[in-house]
């Protein structure tokens, strides 16, 4: 990928979200939150071929897609909360009105969801997740690459059908 964001300045901004209103934010809910901004921002562009949010590719792991650097950097919290000053040292370029006005709806949607919530949103049958590890063998090579068409297709789905698998 060579468009889009580190996916450090994505967390950053919602670490700093958290800060901002108080609010506890895990690393899996980092993680996730990530991820869900990533798949509305493919949905959601009008290009024929969308930029990524994030210039790292999602892998379907065992607990569900991950964004391998952004794990690797928090695993050390556990399921304790990620303190503002982690993210002192992250990009923190300007973000474009569009993507800031993406990721406050994807914070005010889901940043009040527990990691384990929003893990569960991820794991749902008809999900990229479930498809590529129950489907396509990601159980069997680990880390397998969950493409961005797939997180498009799903997330341009919740387009027009509010109910259904996922969120």
């Amino acid at each position: 990928m060579e468009h889009g964001y580190s996916p450090f300045r994505i967390a950053r901004y919602f670490i700093e979200k958290a800060a901002a209103s108080s609010k506890p934010l895990t690393p899996m809910q980092l993680i996730k939150l990530v991820y869900i901004a990533h798949g509305w921002n493919l949905a959601l562009s009008k290009a024929k071929v969308p930029e990524p949010l994030i210039t790292e590719c999602i892998q379907a792991w065992k607990y569900g897609p991950v964004i391998e650097s952004l794990y690797h950097a928090f695993k050390h919290r556990g399921n304790s909360s990620i303190p503002k000053e982690d993210a002192e040292g992250f990009p923190s370029e300007e973000i474009d009105p569009w993507t800031s006005g993406l990721l406050d709806k994807v914070w005010e949607k889901y940043g009040n969801l527990t990691g384990v919530r929003l893990s569960a949103l991820t794991h749902q049958e008809g999900t990229p997740w479930h498809d590529v590890w129950e489907k396509e063998g990601g159980k069997d090579c680990k880390r397998k690459l969950i493409k961005n068409e797939k997180i498009r297709e799903f997330y341009s789905a919740k387009l027009t059908t509010p109910t259904g698998s996922g969120h």
